[in-house]
């Protein structure tokens, strides 16, 4: 009994292909249902923030989606306010789960955390102290405060990263003299500013480190400065 012709065989092929690809899209189509946390839209809110930078959205259309943003449930949603920007690698937008951030290079010392996020909502959030500071930080406030001292704390290494962004809202970090501020955020009707003594100074018993700021602030305020400790 002779085997299926070579018509068969391709008309197969083609059946299966087609099956994988809608089972692709399906898999997409569930992807984009799943609800999004507040690291999601932090993710997509900076962004945004990038491609007001660029010029490619004015104030007015950053101001209209970060609300959107911090509104958002799905990936869907999210993925809607930057389906015309282009990624920031350069390759073409999806819909995704946002992926763990690279790993800083050296050992995380013993009881710090890669990252923490803290988000003010219609609140406040205030950490002081000694307490130890994650790699990186993010800080949201909305509608809120966040006050961050950063002087008594246990840093995670010589530097350390803060995606500090406000809406409506303030984020105010605090620092020793001996610390070096690099400030790379965006403020929209509202200030973005690091400390007015803009060069660290060297403190006895006190290594030399940096802080890196990125975010953006929408009418509210994202400030860093220096002071000596009490």
């Amino acid at each position: 009994m002779s085997g299926p012709d070579p018509e068969q065989k391709e008309g197969q092929k083609e059946g299966q292909e087609q099956g994988r690809e809608q089972g692709q899209e399906k898999q997409q189509e569930q992807a984009s249902r799943l609800r999004v946390g507040d690291a999601d839209r932090h993710e997509t809110a900076e962004r945004l923030r990038e491609a007001a930078g660029e010029g490619r959205l004015d104030l007015e259309e950053l101001e209209e989606r970060l609300e959107a943003c911090f509104a958002a449930r799905t990936y869907a949603d999210l993925a809607e306010l930057t389906i015309d920007l282009p990624a920031a690698t350069g390759s073409a937008p999806v819909v995704r789960p946002a992926s763990a951030p690279a790993t800083t290079s050296g050992p995380l010392p013993a009881g710090h955390a890669e990252r923490s996020t803290h988000v003010a909502v219609f609140s406040g959030v205030v950490r002081r102290g000694r307490w130890r500071a994650p790699r990186r930080f993010r800080a949201l406030a909305w509608w809120g405060g966040v006050e961050l001292d950063l002087r008594e704390a246990a840093w995670p290494g010589d530097t350390m990263e803060i995606a500090a962004s406000a809406v409506m809202g303030g984020v105010h970090v605090v620092v020793g003299p001996e610390v070096e501020v690099v400030m790379e955020g965006i403020g929209i009707m509202s200030g973005y500013e690091g400390p007015r003594d803009h060069q660290a100074v060297a403190v006895p018993d006190q290594p030399a480190r940096t802080l890196r700021v990125t975010g953006f602030a929408v009418w509210g305020a994202v400030a860093v400065e220096r002071r000596e400790r009490d």
